[in-house]
């Protein structure tokens, strides 16, 4: 089963949504993380080896993932997808609907 990794910046909105999609997915599953300290779930290098496609909010994200962590051979996803919304907005789900759709 491909392990999907979803990362923003505190873990509170667009990250969980994310997950939350794939919430008893026949085929991934996924889980989410953040980069700041002050993420409820900070990511980290097991996260990062267990995951096989990791998709991340925004450019900045991308860019920490590769300074704090050995992210070689993996497929790194930028969504483009600005802190906004709230957990589980029904218009942040149906961009991650959209931009998912191939995983969904």
């Amino acid at each position: 089963m491909p392990n999907l990794l979803f990362i923003c910046s505190k873990n509170q909105w667009r990250s969980p949504t994310a997950e939350a999609l794939f919430r008893n997915h026949p085929v991934h599953k996924a889980s989410s993380a953040g980069t700041s300290d002050k993420a409820r779930i900070r990511v980290n290098q097991k996260m990062i080896d267990r995951a096989d496609v990791i998709f991340v909010m925004e450019q900045k994200h991308k860019e920490i993932l590769k300074q704090r962590f050995s992210i070689n051979g993996k497929q790194l996803i930028v969504l483009d997808i600005e802190d906004n919304y709230q957990f589980n907005d029904p218009e942040l789900i149906a961009i991650l609907r959209n931009e998912l759709s191939e995983y969904l």
